[in-house]
């Protein structure tokens, strides 16, 4: 199926399958031909591509301890209270 992007909303609901080069080559023709005219969505794959390269790019070199008991605690104490805030709101 073949589409005609004419809008930078068409550019941006084919983007997913453009940066994954899953887009026929047609189709990645229109797109390009719009990022030629277009800054903004220019700008946007750009990006796109620069944070899909840092997700791949990502490998921690140790994984993080777990918490301690006194650190787990104080967590759900003030999740706790974050829930308590929420359900009444002048008790804080």
């Amino acid at each position: 199926m073949e589409h005609h992007p004419e809008s930078c909303q068409d550019v941006l609901a084919l983007l997913s399958d453009y940066v994954d080069f899953e887009l026929p080559l047609a189709d990645c023709g229109e797109v390009e031909k719009h990022l030629a005219g277009c800054a903004a969505c220019l700008e946007f794959v750009e990006s796109l591509r620069r944070t899909i390269a840092l997700c791949r790019a990502y490998a921690p070199r140790t994984m993080p301890a777990p918490l301690s008991d006194r650190a787990r605690s104080e967590l759900e104490s003030a999740w706790r209270k974050m829930l308590a805030a929420r359900e009444h709101p002048a008790a804080k």
